[in-house]
């Protein structure tokens, strides 16, 4: 096989861009960039211009595509997209419900609403948009962020067999731009060399049907065909960033980690402490051993000789028993200390690993799998290597959001649809104008000679003027247009309501008050309607894209936030104070043994394991009456009180407000407990006064009960006594033993010595 150099990396790169850009896809880019025209109103070519201007026509488009396409980005975009994670175990939950504050941290760091707005506007007039999730190495003073960026839908070129309306199938997603030397050299100033080798592009292509010098519009594509060819520094040259999956072998290795010496140390100094223990047990137990031997021996039971060989062999199965309880101590010890930990490596890793002999000892188990990782090749021109890297993540980081997925990378956009429409409407205005020009400024029909042409032409068409002829030739007669077909006008208000059930945008979305319903829930039945085929859009394609985008986000993060780092998040809310606002975050906290060891962290965000997921409708508008009309019906249902009323409001100062009213909630509480308690006081005395009659009862019986009482008292009094002196004869009898026990181990250790 042959070996695949640098330059063939570069080449295999021109090749698959070759690969993406056939006919179907400039053909796509055709229609695409036809669309997006369209929505910049650019809806006319060079040569309609010119046929309109020669035959007297009007050349003014009325645009109804820009005002759908904006109210269907503000519905998709609102507000931001929000990530809920969930962690696998108990242990990843608190590194979980951090995980959505890092994602916002990020978000914000992108720039993310304006971000998410052009990627959807790129979605409904180009047909997609596209998310590039990556690291910014530079940042943080060169600790890096992780990212949000936008990518150009006319620079990405997909893998044409990919058949996922994400592209997760596909064999490679690749970043194609024409840009200029010098701003290329600046974004990566470590290859200057390299890329002032490169030779010029001469592929610049434009998709556009419009007069590129006389469009009301300036593009991306226009400002890169007018650099300069004659600049040295500024001749336009290809860039490639090609994205490719690939299958690694890892293994999901189990280890067994046993105890570091000093905590060795610290094992056998609780192990001795607990022998020490059975120590003093067994040696007891031995004294009593002995104590019957010698018993025995006095009573004739057994001669002093065999008294000795049992006394040794109690001393001997005592010895036995501690070393054995030693060795049971330590064992128990080690194995409560020595914990299985779970690590993934790639196989190099792992062959790595097996070579060492006390790792090789620990291996529990080692289960072999492949999983898929991102490479990143980078090249210039047709044959010039720039670098490659593999990423450390399993999917694209290139997240698109098609608008009318056709099962191929060639969606269609919003606008495309609205195209002929638009042409219809345009036409129509463009013919009753012009009908309007000809009925103001009629024509006129004479001999020749009969008129002076140049002040006929000069006040034909002023008011009042007076237009002489000569005599002895027939009277001009003015040529009347013909009237306007009422078919026109119905032709532009048919043209308007077909574009807005095409888009699925009513007029009453875009803020036509005459369009609108008189009633407030007539308004809203129309805003809940209207929406549909939106929010189908967005249950179906922009929701299961922003999900997608999430996890891509997490393995990103996960795998660059490996070290300590804290996140300053400011969360503004209507009522606090920028002190309130402020929101810190720690991950990969070091933890530290008494001796200064790092022995693990806490909030360990790179190995945590959890679960992302999107929450839907997040991006979509609220409409405020309505929310609050709800929960002012629920105040009144008394389901709510009036506090979480006001926190639902946008009343200036309401925290104040909020504040104010749970402390009178509270000293009204306060008031009303006072006064339940003077009830009771009241009542209290009543009871107290009828029971006056009863005192004389209650007095004798109350003395009676006291005379009992001194009786119980005496009587634990002298139980307490009686305990004490126990006590007291327990302890004597207690040393005596002791001195006795002694004084007979010192009499078997001399009869031993005889």
């Amino acid at each position: 096989m042959a070996r695949v150099t640098k330059k063939n990396k570069a080449q295999i790169n021109k090749q698959l861009w070759d690969r993406a850009n056939n006919s179907h896809r400039q053909r796509w880019q055709t229609i695409s960039q036809k669309g997006y025209d369209f929505y910049l109103d650019e809806q006319l070519t060079k040569e309609e211009k010119d046929q309109l201007e020669e035959s007297g026509m009007p050349t003014f488009t009325i645009n109804r595509v820009t005002p759908i396409v904006e109210i269907m980005k503000y519905f998709v975009t609102a507000n931001d997209p929000k990530w809920k994670a969930v962690g696998a175990t108990g242990d990843d939950v608190d590194v979980a419900q951090v995980h959505s504050d890092i994602a916002d941290y990020c978000w914000y760091l992108s720039n993310g609403k304006s971000l998410y707005s052009q990627i959807a506007l790129d979605a409904l007039t180009k047909g997609i948009g596209y998310f590039l999730v990556d690291v910014d190495k530079d940042a943080d003073r060169g600790m890096g962020e992780v990212r949000f960026s936008r990518l150009d839908p006319y620079d990405v070129f997909v893998d044409p067999a990919s058949r996922d309306f994400l592209f997760r199938d596909a064999n490679f997603i690749q970043v194609r731009k024409n840009i200029s030397r010098s701003r290329l050299i600046n974004m990566l100033p470590q290859f200057a060399t390299k890329i002032k080798k490169v030779t010029r592009n001469t592929d610049v292509v434009s998709y556009s049907e419009r007069d590129v010098d006389l469009g009301e519009s300036i593009q991306p594509e226009d400002i890169t065909m007018g650099i300069s060819l004659e600049a040295e520094d500024e001749d336009i040259i290809a860039y490639y960033e090609t994205y490719s999956k690939k299958k690694f072998e890892y293994y999901n290795v189990y280890l067994r980690v046993v105890p570091t010496a000093i905590e060795m140390d610290l094992i056998k100094d609780q192990v001795e402490k607990e022998l020490e223990n059975f120590k003093q047990e067994i040696e007891v137990g031995l004294i009593e051993k002995q104590m019957q031997i010698q018993q025995a021996v006095e009573s004739g039971e057994i001669i002093p000789e065999r008294a000795q060989l049992q006394s040794k062999n109690s001393e001997e199965m005592a010895a036995q028993a501690i070393k054995e309880k030693e060795m049971q101590l330590m064992s128990e010890a080690q194995e409560a200390a020595t914990v299985i930990k779970q690590q993934v490596m790639s196989a190099s890793d792992y062959k790595i690993l097996k070579q060492s002999e006390d790792a090789k000892v620990n291996i529990v188990d080692a289960i072999k799998f492949y999983e898929n990782r991102i490479i990143q090749t980078c090249s210039a021109g047709d044959d010039v290597f720039l670098y490659e890297y593999t990423l450390p993540i399993q999917e694209y980081p290139i997240v698109p959001i098609p608008y009318m997925y056709t099962g191929t990378p060639f969606p269609m956009s919003a606008v495309t649809p609205l195209i002929g429409k638009q042409q219809e409407i345009n036409k129509a205005h463009q013919i009753m104008l012009h009908n309007a020009n000809l009925a103001s400024n009629l024509r006129w029909m004479y001999e020749e000679g009969a008129v002076p042409e140049e002040e006929w032409e000069k006040y034909s068409s002023a008011p009042g003027a007076l237009l002489k002829y000569r005599q002895g030739f027939a009277t001009p007669t003015p040529i009347l247009p013909a009237p306007i077909n009422n078919a026109f006008y119905t032709v532009v208000q048919e043209g308007k309501s077909d574009a807005e059930y095409i888009s699925g945008v009513p007029s009453a979305m875009m803020g036509f008050t005459q369009e609108q319903s008189e009633t407030y829930r007539g308004l809203l039945a129309n805003d809940e309607f209207g929406t549909r085929r939106l929010k189908a859009w967005m249950g179906s394609v922009v929701e299961p894209a922003l999900e997608h985008l999430g996890r891509c986000f997490q393995m990103r993060a996960q795998s660059h936030y490996t070290i300590e780092k804290v996140f300053r998040i400011v969360q503004p809310e209507a009522g606090q104070t920028p002190q309130e606002q402020e929101k810190e975050i720690r991950i990969n906290i070091q933890l530290y043994n008494d001796f200064g060891d790092v022995i693990g962290k806490f909030k360990d965000y790179a190995s945590a394991r959890f679960d992302v997921r999107v929450v839907a409708g997040a991006t979509m508008p609220v409409n405020r009456w309505a929310l609050l009309e709800e929960y002012f019906k629920w105040f009144q249902a008394g389901l709510i009180d009036d506090i979480a009323m006001i926190a639902e409001t946008d009343i200036r100062n309401k925290k104040q407000i909020v504040e104010r009213k749970s402390l009178y909630s509270q000293l009204q509480g306060q008031l009303q407990s006072l006064q339940e308690a003077m009830k009771d006081k009241d009542g209290t005395i009543e009871t107290l006064q009828r029971q006056l009659v009863q005192a004389g009862i209650k007095m004798k019986v109350g003395d009676a009960s006291n005379e009992i009482r001194k009786d119980v008292l005496q009587t634990e009094a002298q139980q307490k006594l009686l305990r004490g002196m126990m006590k007291v004869e327990f302890d004597k009898m207690k040393d005596q033993m002791k001195m006795d026990i002694q004084s007979t181990k010192q009499d078997v250790s001399k009869n031993k010595e005889e």
